[in-house]
């Protein structure tokens, strides 16, 4: 056991390969966990930068802006992530971030 965080695992991973989708959604679901919204937004707009494709990003990005108070940046995200999920044909994550961007409207 290395005696580190899970959240320490993951950032010394991605010292090592900083563009890896999935160490970087699950540095920002650590985030989430601890409650540290700016920062999971922060780690999520980082990943659907380098791979916009990587669509559980844009809905969790989506989520912490509403619980930063930050509605618009919100329906942005969202509204990426919806165009997204619909290129990839994933209809589910789409439906899901479509439910959430009419309950903001």
């Amino acid at each position: 056991m290395t005696g580190k965080s899970r959240k320490e695992q993951l950032q010394e991973m991605l010292l090592d390969d900083p563009k890896d989708p999935f160490l970087r959604y699950g540095l920002g679901m650590e985030y989430v966990s601890e409650a540290n919204d700016e920062e999971a937004v922060r780690q999520f707009r980082a990943l659907v930068a380098a791979t916009p494709d990587y669509v559980p990003a844009y809905q969790q990005a989506g989520q912490a802006l509403l619980r930063l108070g930050k509605p618009d940046d919100a329906q942005e995200l969202l509204r990426a992530g919806i165009e997204s999920a619909l290129k990839q044909g994933d209809q589910h994550a789409a439906g899901e971030m479509q439910e959430l961007l009419a309950s903001l409207e």
